[in-house]
């Protein structure tokens, strides 16, 4: 069975972390392995366990992705005690509430980079594991930049007398980040070859690359960011597609869906819908397009993403589900142009009257509109034979906006009556091309090159190419390309930094309805909402601690 680096360490390291344990209020806590030392950091099966321990710390499951989209306008997380995403989504979030201030993989990569050197063993390997908890380190001060501004920046393990540490200013956190980006893509390797200490999976020379293109991009550094994705771009990933529908796929009618042409256009618009979803799946894990995924083993260790995300009738609880928004912002499958939403009253007009006119809407979308939601009427028959969507009303573990997503959930493993066990995707080819082109348009504007990386994206979806007659303007193209970015990249956390970053979170941040026109979720933004806070409870204990504006 395949290694799942995320989730193994050895027994001596399990003994070690529980001498070790470390909790979100760190701060005031001494590193307390002494009594370790003397029989752990020995060997290399010591080093790489410490290591997958820092991968497991770091890498998010559920809550990297699809809770920071129930932050925005993206989705609705109704559940406040399943996350802090119901409560920053609605303007709520106070200094009571933690969402995410959370240092714990960073003291477990300074513990390993303290006491790697003691170790006897291959020293090409252990600067390889060095750098690898270099960029899990980089990966979880992202998170905390991104989420709270200012934050102390910690290169070792700290005593009593050292823990009242202050906030470093953003500049300097951010220059960190991208410095260890760029010396530890110097080190990492393009790929694994498999076995041990070589798994596939973990972090590559890519991923260091990706991460530092997606740092520069949310700072707004173009350059940076278009010199570090197209560095990607040259180490051989490609999107993933499938070239046949098979099994139960082909029993679903779209022919009522969408307007073909011809056989040809059938198939593309069918090999779109496939395509886009099946990426997600177990079956194709690590496939061509991922770069950094959170692991999982069948019946071992599993995420829960089919359970939060489909309906009761399908064992879901409906936790986090599709905005209208969200649902308006697909375009029209055959001009690739936005489509007109339909006005909310006339939609709960025609629900409740069960009239035709009501499915109109969903006619001629994107095909990863029907990858990615369950809408009214929607086919499934990967699912269950004859599966179609219904609605009546949230409450029972049913969605509160008429809507439940489709897109990360896996119907194979659904079938087998298993808990889903694909991987969770945090980096994956497509956000590079995205990020390559919103970077070099800001840089000049459209070129051949921002087209191409626009369109090898629709290619894969079925859709039409840019109309670069339409979009031969700096600002039209990069209401495209953020039209682009929401539709590929939703439920996959992007979108929280995305509305931050673009100053557009005061416009989207607006009341959510389901599809009866009644209010699904209350939401006021105030720009406080542009940082969270720092939890008072690490206020109360590292007094060098300030707190955000507004809280």
């Amino acid at each position: 069975m395949k290694t799942n680096i995320n989730i193994k360490w050895m027994g001596a390291f399990v003994m070690l972390l529980t001498i070790v344990s470390c909790k979100k209020d760190f701060l005031n806590r001494p590193p307390q392995d002494q009594l370790s030392d003397a029989t752990f950091w020995k060997t290399e099966n010591d080093v790489f366990g410490a290591l997958n321990t820092v991968y497991s710390n770091t890498l998010g499951g559920e809550g990297a992705t699809i809770y920071e989209d129930a932050k925005t306008d993206n989705a609705y997380g109704q559940y406040p005690w399943e996350s802090t995403a119901t409560v920053v989504s609605s303007g709520d979030i106070n200094s009571a509430s933690d969402a995410g201030w959370d240092f714990t993989a960073i003291r477990s990569a300074n513990l390993l980079l303290e006491n790697a050197d003691k170790a006897t063993m291959d020293a090409t390997r252990k600067e390889r594991y060095k750098a690898e908890a270099r960029f899990l380190r980089a990966y979880s001060y992202l998170d905390l930049m991104n989420k709270f501004g200012d934050v102390p920046i910690i290169t070792k393990t700290l005593t009593i007398a050292e823990s009242d540490v202050k906030r470093d200013p953003k500049a300097q956190v951010y220059k960190f980040i991208t410095d260890e980006l760029d010396a530890v893509s110097k080190v990492l390797p393009a790929s694994y070859a498999g076995g041990k200490y070589n798994d596939k999976g973990r972090v590559t020379k890519g991923a260091a690359l990706a991460l530092k293109s997606r740092a520069h991009l949310y700072n707004g550094d173009w350059q940076q960011a278009s010199d570090a994705a197209q560095q990607v771009m040259g180490l051989g990933y490609e999107l993933f597609k499938v070239t046949a529908e098979t099994g139960d796929d082909l029993a679903d009618d779209y022919s009522k869906w969408a307007t073909f042409s011809d056989a040809a256009e059938e198939k593309k618009f069918r090999l779109g819908i496939r395509s886009y979803e099946e990426i997600f799946w177990a079956k194709n894990k690590q496939n061509s397009e991922v770069i950094l995924d959170r692991q999982y083993i069948a019946q071992k260790d599993v995420n829960y993403l089919n359970t939060y995300l489909l309906s009761s009738a399908l064992g879901g609880w409906s936790s986090v589900t599709p905005t209208q928004e969200l649902v308006d912002a697909y375009p029209n499958y055959k001009t690739g142009e936005p489509v007109t939403a339909t006005d909310a009253a006339v939609r709960a007009s025609l629900f409740k009257a069960n009239d035709p006119a009501f499915y109109n809407e969903y006619k001629n979308r994107d095909p990863r509109f029907y990858a990615s939601i369950l809408f009214v009427g929607s086919p499934w028959n990967t699912i269950e034979a004859d599966y179609t969507f219904s609605w009546n009303g949230g409450g029972n573990n049913n969605s509160s906006t008429g809507y439940n997503f489709r897109k990360l959930t896996d119907p194979e493993i659904y079938k087998a009556q298993l808990d889903n066990y694909s991987n969770i995707i945090l980096i994956r080819y497509a956000e590079v091309l995205l990020t390559y082109a919103e970077a070099q348009n800001e840089l000049s504007g459209p070129n051949p090159a921002v087209y191409k990386a626009i369109d090898d994206l629709r290619d894969r979806a079925g859709m039409p190419h840019v109309d670069q007659v339409k979009y031969a303007a700096k600002d039209a193209m990069r209401e495209l390309i953020r039209r682009e970015r929401r539709v590929e990249l939703a439920l996959e956390g992007q979108r929280y930094m995305d509305i931050r970053r673009w100053k557009i979170a005061p416009q989207v941040m607006k009341n959510t309805n389901d599809i009866r026109n009644n209010l699904a979720q209350k939401r006021v933004w105030t720009d406080k909402l542009y940082l969270m806070p720092i939890p008072q409870k690490q206020m109360d204990i590292s007094k060098n601690l300030t707190q955000n504006p507004g809280y």
